[in-house]
């Protein structure tokens, strides 16, 4: 009895293995077909325009999108002197919100929440 069901087991997964086999097949042909079924070329221009339409970024930026992005130059970074901080207390003491002291000094707003800090202008949570 024990080897019959074995003999079953064994055809069963022989069965199974060939199914697996059939759908791969399948599956392989009917996605080799999608690239021409929407008029393209390729597999590999198929697939740009489906990351390109769903929005998907993959790795870095190309090389000169940083310059674009700040007109063609390199941002310096800001050297915070003792007028600087001077400004940051009194655009604080003026009401100002960090972001307007950051674009008024032109400095980055973590430089201007460092400042704060440093002269005590910060409430701790």
């Amino acid at each position: 009895m024990a080897t019959n069901k074995l003999k079953e087991l064994e055809a069963a997964r022989a069965k199974l293995a060939n199914l697996e086999q059939a759908i791969a097949s399948e599956l392989r042909s009917e996605l080799a077909a999608l690239p021409a079924q929407y008029g393209f070329a390729t597999a590999r221009e198929f697939a740009a325009a489906v990351l390109s339409a769903s929005g998907a970024r993959r790795g870095r930026k190309p090389k000169g999108a940083a310059a674009a992005s700040t007109g063609g130059k390199r941002r310096r970074r800001a050297v915070i002197t003792d007028e600087t901080r001077a400004s940051v207390k009194k655009m604080v003491e003026g009401g100002k919100t960090g972001s307007e002291i950051a674009k008024a000094l032109s400095i980055s707003l973590p430089s201007v929440q460092n400042i704060k800090k440093a002269l005590g202008l910060v409430k701790k949570r």
